[in-house]
């Protein structure tokens, strides 16, 4: 697989989350035009819309210095310009964290470089994004490569500080290389950097991180607690010639071996530089044997399954590009990281939509069609009684109608039912809702800010961001208690309804708690590994600290309010659809009476009452093949075989 087979497989998954947009919108058109639409069922169409319309791919990479990272990048996103764009040959390396993207709101690409000093400030990164004067701006071009790279040469830059200075930046000056200048040592001149480049790939959402070494990642909070964690994939990279050292390992246990919360085979170790092992007087099969053994070990320091280990060389995949060398192509192994690239990520989060957008609205369609299916039936019963009992024509419509005035009443004696059982459910999202409220958060917040900014050991350190934690971890397993009552009635609820309605039986939703608590975990394992660094623990380090709590504060308000906006969705959605079973059948029902209404009135000639029934035949007939069809399009949106399927959906019925 090339590139280009990559674009092409993000192209297919945009395409297809076209065609589901375009499901989505006619089913909505569709129970607009029945009036069987309602509020809830509309918040969740406009959700899934949303999500289809914001989805986006990051990757980060992340490793010590010198593994060959913007190398890597280098090769796989700019070799057609026939150079190293970003700044990766020796002794002029990535200094501060870079993301690429494609910005459509500017006007021409842009560097916009993060001043080092604004760490000073104590003001998180998200913050700074909102202040477009704190950024020094260069403009791109991407027809001048030469240009390109020259501008790109300032995330390399280096700056002269005292000891004491780069303290409190947010350094441990133990790790800096020294400037030739008595008690003086050199830190990145800027703290982080965005750029807008005008390329393909990023033109359909892909963005990348690339993130400098150790001393970088434990000095900005926000990148491992926020940034690195919102990346769909995450490459770790690794030198073949010298395997997993104690500084990988490092960065591996406090950054990087958590961030798998999202799901399984999230992180990937890139095994770089394997042309260092080969070696003339040795043959091809003792050189394939060296890496694999390379890879094996690799994968076992790390935790990992060799298949999660691709081996590589950057270089090599940089000139081979360049020069258009098929040869050395392969000996790169370049193709097994883009084969990867278009399984794996394109793949998960073709998954992810399937789950929270292709399936909720296939339930929903099928709802849709067994009940019109169910009305069909009794209408066709309804019709045969008729042209059976032509004798009694006027008994057997006064029959028709006491029945469907029967089932009306029965519709309406559930529907007060339901709307006991949503009063019940509310009450019930109240509790929840106070477990977690954001009084309660801010109190929590409020207390280990005093704890940390008063204590000035690490002792006082410590037990302030245990304790914080400890508080957290009490209220999410009170929340999850009041869930387990939540979802025990949910279930006797279902449970009625499919005893009634055997032919609509409905699974009960749950309230999913589990990827918050693991989320929570990841947060409490990455601030101890804060905390347990001596470094960071130094009284010269006190402002890092306070950087340390706004950002982890940050995180922990973030992860709370989504919490509480999945408890929103939850009750707003838990009835969903037993409400929507509600409202069609009340449809249903409304537009049987009416042509019984009609029917009375009409001639009493059995061949005009057969025409009006054959006419309510044809309209229930007419929505149920357009819901069969919108079934239809949504297994047609599945994308084609030779760009990889990214969900397999089962036949409608």
């Amino acid at each position: 697989m090339s590139l280009d087979r990559l674009g092409q497989q993000i192209d297919a998954s945009v395409q297809w989350k076209r065609a589901l947009t375009a499901v989505l919108v006619r089913y909505r058109s569709w129970l607009a035009a029945n009036r069987m639409a309602t509020p809830a069922l509309e918040a969740r169409l406009e959700r899934a819309l949303r999500q289809l319309r914001s989805e986006q791919l990051t990757l980060a990479f992340v490793g010590e210095f010198s593994r060959g990272k913007t190398e890597l990048i280098n090769a796989l996103f700019f070799a057609g310009c026939g150079r190293r764009i970003l700044p990766s040959q020796p002794g002029r390396t990535t200094m501060c964290p870079t993301e690429l993207f494609f910005d459509a709101r500017a006007a021409r690409p842009y560097l916009r470089l993060l001043p080092i000093e604004t760490r000073l400030e104590e003001v998180s990164l998200a913050e700074l994004r909102q202040r477009p004067a704190a950024w020094v701006t260069f403009n791109l071009d991407a027809q001048e490569p030469a240009a390109m790279a020259d501008a790109f040469a300032e995330v390399a830059r280096v700056k002269s500080v005292s000891r004491e200075q780069a303290l409190r930046l947010g350094f441990d000056p133990a790790t800096l290389e020294p400037s030739g200048e008595e008690e003086r040592v050199r830190v990145p001149a800027w703290r982080h950097a965005l750029a807008s480049v005008d390329h393909p790939l990023l033109r359909k959402g892909l963005r990348i991180l690339d993130t400098p070494g150790l001393n970088a990642l434990g000095s900005e909070p926000e990148l491992t607690l926020s940034m690195l964690p919102e990346a769909q994939v995450v490459f770790f990279l690794l030198a073949a010639d010298s395997g997993v050292t104690a500084s990988d390992l490092a960065i591996w246990d406090g950054h990087v071996r958590g961030l798998d919360r999202i799901g399984p085979r999230r992180l990937y170790a890139l095994l770089n530089k394997i042309d260092v092992l080969e070696d003339e007087l040795l043959a091809p099969e003792e050189i394939a044997a060296n890496q694999e053994r390379v890879r094996r070990d690799s994968a076992e320091q790390l935790g990992l399954g060799v298949e999660q280990v691709v081996p590589l060389s950057a270089r090599q995949g940089l000139l081979a590009r360049v020069r258009n060398d098929a040869r050395l192509l392969a000996r790169s192994r370049f193709a097994e990281l883009e084969s990867l690239l278009g399984e794996r990520l394109v793949a998960d989060r073709g998954r992810l939509v399937d789950e929270q957008v292709v399936a909720p609205l296939r339930e929903m369609l099928v709802t849709s069609e067994a009940l019109l299916a169910q009305r069909i039936a009794r209408v066709a019963d309804q019709q045969r009684q008729l042209a059976a009992q032509e004798r009694d024509q006027d008994a057997v419509l006064a029959e028709l109608g006491e029945r469907a005035r029967a089932e009306h009443a029965e519709h309406h004696k559930g529907l007060i039912a339901l709307r006991g059982q949503q009063n019940l459910l509310r009450r019930q999202a109240e509790l929840l809702r106070q477990a977690i409220g954001p009084e309660r958060l801010e109190q929590h917040l409020l207390a280990v800010r005093e704890r940390l900014l008063g204590s000035w050991t690490t002792l006082g350190i410590n037990q302030g961001i245990v304790g914080f934690f400890s508080l957290l971890e009490s209220d999410l397993d009170h929340l999850r208690n009041e869930a387990a009552m939540a979802d025990r009635t949910v279930a006797a609820i279902y449970r009625r309804h499919n005893e009634a309605y055997p032919l609509m039986a409905v699974d009960a939703p749950r309230l999913e708690l589990e990827a918050f608590a693991r989320e929570l975990q990841q947060l409490r394992l990455r601030a101890d590994h804060f905390r347990l660094r001596p470094s960071t623990l130094l009284t010269e380090q006190h402002r890092l600290t306070r950087r340390f709590l706004g950002t982890l504060a940050q995180s922990v308000v973030d992860l709370h309010r989504r919490l509480r906006g999945a408890i929103e969705r939850w009750e707003a959605e838990v009835l969903l659809p037993l409400l929507q079973f509600n409202q069609e059948r009340k449809q249903l029902l409304e537009q049987q009476l009416l042509e019984m209404r009609a029917l009375a009135q009409a001639s009493r000639q059995a061949r005009t009452r057969g025409q009006m029934l054959g006419r309510y035949a044809e309209q229930l007939a007419q929505q149920r093949e357009e819901v069969e069809e919108l079934l239809r399009s949504l297994q047609r949106c599945a994308p084609a075989p030779q760009y990889g399927n990214v969900v397999q959906l089962p036949l409608a019925r």
